[in-house]
């Protein structure tokens, strides 16, 4: 390892490191030197050292990109609390950008017995993520598809309460002036939602929007009109101005949450 670099998000997500298999002194670099933590990339419950030495492995790409544990756990915990309001037949996750499928783990910890299905494009994270569940033995199903054309290959029973995590790649959509917009995520959030409606319109849908604190309103008011319920949660786990949050929507049914708490996202 270079010590001369600073393993940072520019030279693990654009850089040299991009798509290397990170060494473990990789992964403690790159949160330490960025974070302030060797510890920071906790993914699946573990510790770096821990998940290494059992033989997981990610890329530079994942290591930034992937919600780490104590994200995906309050969004494992946001989701599973709508999805009790309303539902009791089985549940069945959807994850069309599932990375490292930390996020599938943690809403299935929270939804115990559902299926978790997740896409994954990219053949070298894909070969690596469906190594490392099979490791850790994670009931957890990841097909190398884009989700727009394999949908069929996800077909809940019209009993079941379908939900979908949607973490699309935000590329140029988060603005230092206007905060994320939803609209232009690759691809955009609006246009995941629409082919989700369409595809499952028999289906009651929980629609979880991965988001930052700072908020394009007009793209969140665009991808509200969409649901029958809505809900904006921003985590207090970062610095302000780091917070992550999660959109959450209904789409033909209403949690039992009270009127109050209806569109107020």
């Amino acid at each position: 390892m270079n010590h001369g670099l600073e393993y940072n998000r520019q030279l693990l997500l654009l850089g040299a490191k991009r798509n290397a298999v990170l060494e473990l002194s990789e992964v403690q670099r790159y949160g330490t030197d960025s974070y302030g933590d060797p510890d920071y990339v906790t993914i699946y419950g573990l510790r770096p050292a821990d998940w290494f030495a059992k033989g997981v492995r990610l890329l530079g790409r994942t290591a930034v990109e992937c919600t780490r544990d104590e994200l995906a756990n309050a969004v494992g915990k946001e989701i599973a609390a709508i999805a009790a309001s309303g539902a009791e037949a089985a549940h069945v996750v959807l994850d069309p950008f599932a990375g490292s499928g930390n996020t599938l783990y943690w809403i299935l910890r929270h939804l115990p017995g559902a299926r978790a299905t997740g896409f994954e494009l990219d053949p070298k994270v894909f070969e690596l993520t469906r190594a490392n569940l099979s490791i850790l033995g994670l009931p957890v199903t990841i097909l190398n598809a884009d989700y727009a054309s394999e949908l069929s290959n996800v077909a809940p029973a019209t009993d079941e309460l379908l939900v979908t995590f949607i973490a699309p790649p935000w590329g140029e959509a988060l603005s230092a002036k206007s905060g994320l917009d939803l609209r232009r995520t690759t691809p955009a959030v609006t246009e995941i939602v629409d082919l989700l409606t369409k595809q499952y319109r028999h289906n009651r849908l929980v629609c979880a929007v991965q988001v930052h604190e700072r908020l394009d309103h007009a793209g969140v008011r665009e991808i509200t009109q969409r649901f029958d319920w809505s809900a904006l949660s921003i985590f207090d786990l970062n610095p302000p101005g780091e917070r992550h949050g999660l959109l959450l929507g209904t789409i033909g049914w209403v949690p039992r949450l009270g009127a109050a708490a209806a569109n107020h996202a």
